[in-house]
């Protein structure tokens, strides 16, 4: 089940920290590199963050969570995040796709990556990201940058 999380709340933030953070350390360990912004979230930063978050539960236990932000007609997906407990078994692609689904009249979709993610980058793709291009964000440390339009264009 999908639902929106509300991270004014410290107790739902709290618990998307204990998802966040493992996720986060997984791909800093695929990347090479633990300077990943998100790892220094707080439950006081993740209320303040202005991002629009959803929560996917299994079992009644948050397993996994996606946010997005506004940018003109485009929606930039800021983070997808799924504990390691919960790895393959299609929660990615679940909150990738529930964002896709979304009625907000966006004209596109941006997402980015570390560009030695391989699984992140494969979800994408498979979910009708294209790469973009990179970026890089400290020395020798690339993103990959992902778009697509409405409806896999």
């Amino acid at each position: 089940m999908i639902v929106r999380l509300a991270l004014t709340d410290p107790e739902t933030a709290s618990n998307l920290l204990k998802v966040q953070t493992p996720s986060y350390l997984v791909e800093a360990e695929l990347i090479g590199f633990h300077g990943i912004p998100a790892l220094n979230d707080t439950v006081e930063s993740l209320a303040q963050s202005g991002e629009t978050f959803y929560g996917y539960f299994a079992g009644g236990e948050l397993a996994g969570a996606a946010a997005y932000e506004l940018d003109g007609g485009t929606m930039e997906i800021t983070r997808l995040v799924v504990h390691p407990m919960f790895f393959r078994r299609g929660i990615g692609g679940s909150l990738i796709r529930f964002l896709l689904e979304l009625n907000l009249g966006v004209k596109g979709y941006r997402v980015s990556t570390g560009a030695k993610n391989g699984p992140a980058k494969r979800l994408y793709t498979n979910c009708g990201f294209k790469e973009a291009g990179e970026l890089e964000v400290a020395p020798e440390v690339f993103l990959t940058l992902l778009e697509r339009g409405v409806a896999g264009q």
